[in-house]
């Protein structure tokens, strides 16, 4: 396994492998015995870096999320785990009801829904202090300054190490971070948000997000990373939920377009270079490249997670990276 730091304080800041493993679906669609199965694997592989949120999976069951950070809790327990692996978890997209949606009724971020919900997510999770907490989804019904300062104060009283932001409007983390960095207290250090080696059209909305693809990280997102070094892209989706080699699962609309198709073979070109998968060439494309971007996966079996494993000793050569960024 290779690491990348995450975090600039040295009191907070996380050595973490550069794999991260999604934990959407666990204690939910997939069985508990799977789910060790699948984290077991990942840690005796020296992975280290896991992802939750604490409205997953509301919609397996109409109710409100927590099955994916009580079966962490479980597992860490059974297996003696402790601050060795960095959880991370988001707040702001929990339902507020059972058989409701983060879209239109979200709990949200005021500095009081922050406190409880970080609360609820330690005793799921069984952790004294979150390794990394996101603001999952934007709440602009609450002043920017409030979610800033209730993220903040987490930090400081030590429940919480680094912060993170996903699914935002640039403006709005760079807004957010000066006003923490004008105030002298912890801000956002990680971004997590989709991105994956083909390019989606951002003209095209979607049901997550119809006022406009917030969740990608687009051109705009990817300049900033560019102008802000200490920040690290933590890029959920990367392999599109196994469009790169499964027929069944088809690209999604936003996707249909000319450069898909040039990028489809330049990664087709390079797999059969290096004997390896498309999902293997995007997940090194994305580990190798230029920015700091931890692929974040979610498996369901053990087989899905040693492929994703053997992405991280692929070494494209510098011909191989420059022919796929260049495909459009």
């Amino acid at each position: 396994m290779k690491y990348r730091t995450i975090g600039t304080d040295p009191a907070t800041r996380r050595e973490v492998s550069v794999l991260a493993l999604g934990a959407m679906p666990f204690g939910s669609r997939t069985d508990e015995r799977t789910s060790f199965a699948v984290l077991d694997r990942y840690v005796e592989a020296g992975g280290n870096f896991i992802d939750t949120s604490d409205n997953y999976a509301f919609w397996e069951d109409g109710g409100q999320g927590g099955q994916s950070e009580e079966l962490l809790g479980r597992w860490r327990r059974s297996r003696g785990i402790g601050d060795e692996v960095v959880i991370a978890t988001k707040l702001g997209g929990r339902p507020l009801a059972p058989g409701t949606s983060y879209v239109d009724n979200a709990e949200g971020l005021s500095a009081k829904v922050i406190r409880e919900s970080a609360e609820r997510s330690r005793e799921r999770l069984g952790v004294e202090r979150i390794d990394l907490l996101y603001a999952h989804i934007e709440d602009r019904s609450v002043p920017l300054g409030e979610t800033v300062d209730g993220f903040a104060a987490l930090v400081e009283e030590g429940t919480v190490g680094l912060l993170g932001v996903s699914n935002h409007a640039v403006w709005r983390v760079e807004r957010a971070r000066s006003l923490a960095a004008a105030a002298g207290r912890p801000g956002y250090e990680v971004l997590q948000y989709e991105h994956s080696y083909l390019r989606p059209r951002t003209d095209v909305p979607d049901d997550l997000f119809p006022d406009g693809s917030l969740g990608g990280a687009d051109a705009q997102l990817l300049d900033y990373l560019r102008a802000e070094p200490e920040l690290t892209l933590v890029a959920y989706s990367p392999l599109l939920k196994g469009a790169y080699t499964r027929p069944d699962q088809p690209l999604r609309p936003e996707y249909d377009h000319p450069g898909t198709r040039a990028r489809l073979a330049a990664l087709g070109d390079v797999a059969r270079e290096t004997g390896a998968t498309p999902n293997q060439v995007v997940l090194a494309w994305q580990i190798g490249g230029p920015l700091p971007v931890v692929p974040l996966t979610g498996t369901s079996s053990v087989a899905q997670l040693e492929e994703n494993l053997a992405a991280v000793e692929l070494e494209l050569d510098p011909e191989q990276r420059t022919r796929l960024d260049a495909a459009h």
